[in-house]
């Protein structure tokens, strides 16, 4: 348990860090990493990949998913801390902000991905489930 909340704080904290330092009044698109990552600031009202989901279902949705991956934690557990601490970090934010805050886009990826705009969060999120589904496929046993 303890790598899980270790990772979820990690996470969690690395999340608030980049948000606080990124959300700057007057910030304009800035290329990265010779044009292949682009920091550009929007304020995300909906849910990911404008996925049809009403707003206000989204926190109760958000929560009662962290709360089933939290029993599941021994499986992966890295990889479950990265997704709670991701997916709180995005909860949080919707919560007191009614939105979430993205900045990240990856304008040479494929098609459609060129068009999202992400945050660490969501990172995090993806990082962590892929990480679970490696782990799942390769026959990984549950933690004692």
């Amino acid at each position: 348990m303890g790598g899980t909340l270790f990772a979820a704080l990690a996470a969690y904290s690395g999340c608030a860090a980049a948000r606080l330092y990124l959300d700057r009044t007057g910030r304009r698109e800035e290329d990265c990493l010779g044009g292949r990552v682009r920091l550009k600031s929007l304020w995300n009202e909906g849910a990911a990949f404008s996925l049809p989901i009403p707003a206000e279902v989204l926190p109760l949705a958000s929560s009662a998913a962290l709360a089933l991956l939290w029993t599941r934690r021994r499986r992966c557990p890295l990889g479950t801390g990265l997704i709670l601490g991701g997916g709180l970090s995005n909860l949080q934010e919707r919560l007191t902000e009614g939105r979430v805050y993205d900045y990240i886009q990856f304008p040479r990826a494929p098609e459609p991905l060129d068009r999202y705009v992400f945050n660490l969060a969501d990172l995090c999120v993806f990082t962590g489930g892929a990480l679970c589904l490696w782990r799942e496929r390769r026959g990984g046993k549950a933690a004692p």
